[in-house]
């Protein structure tokens, strides 16, 4: 089938939901959607998507659900009722959850006769259906491959492997790169506001900083992945004084140091275990440590 002879169902209408089914329905996808609130499919159904009565309705009604609910309690809690056929039905998760939920509702699902494909969604909701909006997909490649003509009406979607978890690994992965890349820009913009810069002057200056450290990345997965870490660079003790430098700084002009402080102190512990003269990129044994060892 092509794209737009693809029936698709969209189960959960928040923001998200109504911003998925939207895109399919502009794709132009015969969409039947469900939701507990039923007006929230008032704009979705004048825009010609089919509102089904039930759940059990909604699923028969496409070879392919999507689902973007609170939680996947919410989600066990919509298809295990006894009147709720799963047999044969394809199911994509798009709710926001942790890997182990995801890997235990791929067993829930697949015991149930379902083809079950996990996701995350690294986007705003006026993004989706463009190519700005990264959909990420993980389970069986064969269940997303069949599917992916009619997912790309989401946006740029990227299967990542057989793992359920994988999806929401990742998701999470990417923001702890989002949080720490801003988290830094903060601390660098508190202390040159100290100075009367303002964050509108600095930020250019940080986004070269930021595209410059983002090229080191590649080189640092070698050494990570090959477990040898050489100091081509910097050692590990030069930038904790770097980093000392940082806090004394950040202190004496009365900029809170509790960030640097706490890398500080993972790149003191290194030191410690005698890594001190390889380069940073060793600090991932500190990072993949449980807190508290």
């Amino acid at each position: 089938m092509n794209t737009t002879d693809t029936p698709v169902t969209v189960i959960g209408l928040g923001l998200m939901g109504q911003a998925l089914a939207g895109a399919f329905l502009r794709a132009g996808h015969p969409t039947t959607v469900w939701n507990r609130t039923t007006s929230k499919a008032d704009a979705l159904v004048a825009a010609g998507a089919r509102l089904a009565p039930t759940v059990g309705d909604a699923l028969e009604a496409g070879s392919l659900t999507i689902i973007c609910v609170t939680d996947y309690q919410a989600v066990r809690e919509l298809f295990g009722a006894s009147d709720v056929g799963l047999d044969g039905t394809t199911l994509v998760n798009l709710t926001s959850g942790d890997s182990a939920q995801a890997r235990e509702t791929a067993r829930w699902a697949g015991q149930r006769g379902a083809r079950y494909l996990d996701g995350a969604i690294m986007a705003v909701p006026p993004a989706i259906g463009t190519a700005e909006a990264v959909i990420l997909h993980s389970g069986s490649e064969a269940d997303f491959e069949a599917h992916k003509s009619t997912l790309d009406a989401l946006g740029t979607v990227t299967y990542l492997g057989a793992d359920h978890g994988l999806a929401s690994l990742y998701d999470v992965a990417g923001l702890a790169m989002m949080w720490s890349v801003l988290n830094a820009w903060l601390q660098g913009t508190a202390l040159l506001r100290t100075a009367g810069v303002d964050a509108a002057t600095y930020a250019p200056f940080a986004q070269r900083i930021a595209a410059g450290v983002a090229e080191w990345l590649p080189g640092y997965a070698r050494q990570i992945d090959s477990g040898s870490f050489p100091a081509e660079v910097s050692a590990l003790e030069t930038d904790a004084r770097a980093m000392a430098h940082l806090i004394e700084e950040s202190e004496a002009v009365g900029v809170n140091a509790e960030l640097p402080k706490l890398i500080k102190a993972m790149a003191d512990r290194s030191i410690a275990a005698g890594h001190g003269g390889e380069q940073y990129p060793v600090l991932i044994e500190e990072f993949g440590k449980p807190s508290g060892d």
